[in-house]
């Protein structure tokens, strides 16, 4: 016999995708490692599918609920605490790129002839040109998602929360390009090389785990599209559509700090 529900949290049924997620995880871990010792990488692919379905399925399994009207007020302050908490592991993420940057930086401890530091001989990056194009496209598209959000929650205007939305993701996959050209004219053109000197490993590995991260914001974002054009979220019920915005405003910012850090700070001590 069914009884009322007589609290405002959501009891989830059992599901496999958590396991499923954790385990693709790990095996796309262990397969990059392996792959990187120049063994095969399909174990690495194999890993990245099983992680990349769990995710689809657990999500649209998230969507369901909440159009059945499981996420209550109480419900939702737990998943916005959550992505919170994910948005804190990224920073910190990024911290750690940040360190190594200004620890090598400062206070390098190797390549070193008698005492004197040798710096990379390379060609500096002028921030002003490229990356200063880039900076201003992901702000504008930063603004873009601020507009789409504001027109859901204060006006419940449909169409400007879309046109908001697809402005921020065609800003987006600017930037990714223009990012990747950058990347070409440096690697080809410059002599710039993955790994070999600390500024060229924190270069890369910072400004490149930003532009992965571009990129998933990006598709964040294209899902909010998708479902905003089939009608989804209220100015009341968005809380997928607002943790996008909380990604994206996220990824704007540490790209300031990259831009600040590395490119005027960083390529101008060279």
């Amino acid at each position: 016999m069914a009884h009322a529900k007589n609290h405002d949290f959501h009891i989830l049924p059992p599901s496999i995708w958590p396991l499923l997620s954790a385990f693709g995880a790990f095996v796309m871990l262990f397969g990059a490692v392996r792959w990187m010792h120049d063994s095969s990488s399909w174990l690495f692919w194999a890993g990245l599918v099983a992680v990349l379905y769990s995710a689809f399925c657990w999500w649209s399994e998230t969507i369901a609920e909440n159009k059945a009207g499981d996420h209550t007020p109480v419900v939702l302050i737990g998943l916005r605490y959550g992505f919170i908490l994910f948005v804190m592991s990224e920073v910190m993420f990024f911290f750690a790129w940040f360190w190594s940057f200004f620890k090598h930086a400062i206070y390098p401890m190797e390549n070193y002839i008698g005492t004197e530091y040798v710096a990379p001989a390379i060609h500096a990056v002028d921030p002003f040109h490229l990356p200063l194009i880039n900076t201003l496209v992901l702000l504008l598209s930063g603004c873009a998602v601020t507009w789409a959000h504001h027109a859901l929650v204060h006006e419940n205007d449909r169409k400007s929360l879309i046109n908001g939305l697809a402005i921020g993701i065609v800003l987006g996959v600017f930037f990714t390009v223009l990012q990747g050209y950058e990347y070409a004219e440096l690697i080809l053109h410059e002599g710039w090389q993955f790994g070999g000197d600390e500024f060229f490993s924190n270069f890369f590995m910072a400004t490149g785990f930003h532009g992965f991260h571009v990129v998933l914001g990006t598709i964040f974002l294209t899902v909010c599209l998708i479902r905003a054009m089939k009608g989804d979220f209220t100015p009341k019920q968005h809380a997928g559509f607002e943790m996008a915005a909380w990604y994206w405003h996220f990824v704007d910012v540490v790209w300031l700090f990259l831009f600040v850090a590395v490119y005027i700070w960083g390529t101008a001590s060279l």
